[in-house]
């Protein structure tokens, strides 16, 4: 069953609006039009998680992720963005942004980016599973000129149940492909979207990803 939610919160833009390939300035989550969604259930603000060592780790959520060489961390300016259009962490909150190089730098290939952020399931009256969560992601990417790859399918990661979509667009002669992971995490949906030229990009820092255990060494 596919629902609509007419309403969907300001994380759920992030990754259609990021603009990745000649970013001017930190991307900031598009604001959408609230007055009609119902009032999300009150929750408790998620467990922001913590970066060590070029390490991101989130015990709530159960996950860690390691920061390609090199890329930086814009975390903080993510969140403050979030926080100046006044979304309620307790419904929607950015876990970790991080880029292959500032995004006020240009360059004349797409930077790569990963976003991790949550959302309440109250948000989304009817929400039963993750597939669903991505029909929104779906027809927002739509509306940015992406066009689906696939149909959304189960991509589990270290055995819990994960839920991929893939979609591409051209931008100023070049390729930009997002993948959007999701899955239910108790109250929340835990989202993952990754940013890059082209899906080998995005499978090799895909690897970077690891529920309950620690992501591989890499030497360099």
């Amino acid at each position: 069953m596919n629902l609509r939610f007419p309403h969907c919160d300001s994380l759920l833009l992030l990754a259609t609006t990021l603009g990745a390939a000649q970013t001017a300035s930190p991307p900031a989550p598009a604001s959408s039009a609230k007055s009609a969604k119902p009032a999300a259930t009150t929750i408790p603000a998620p467990d922001p998680g913590e970066i060590a060592a070029g390490v991101y780790s989130n015990r709530t959520f159960g996950f860690t992720f390691k920061l390609p060489f090199g890329w930086v961390d814009r975390t903080d300016f993510m969140r403050q963005d979030s926080a100046d259009a006044k979304a309620d962490p307790s419904t929607s909150f950015v876990l970790l942004a991080t880029f292959e190089r500032p995004p006020e730098a240009s360059g004349d290939t797409v930077n790569s980016a990963v976003i991790i952020a949550v959302e309440s399931v109250s948000s989304y009256p009817g929400l039963k599973d993750a597939s669903q969560y991505l029909g929104p992601v779906a027809e927002i990417a739509k509306s940015k000129s992406f066009t689906a790859i696939n149909e959304p399918y189960d991509f589990p990661v270290d055995g819990k149940p994960i839920v991929r979509q893939d979609f591409s667009k051209k931008l100023a002669g070049l390729t930009m492909v997002q993948s959007s992971l999701a899955m239910l995490h108790g109250p929340y949906v835990l989202s993952v979207t990754f940013i890059a030229g082209n899906l080998d990009d995005i499978t090799e820092t895909l690897d970077n990803l690891r529920f309950g255990r620690a992501p591989p060494a890499k030497h360099h």
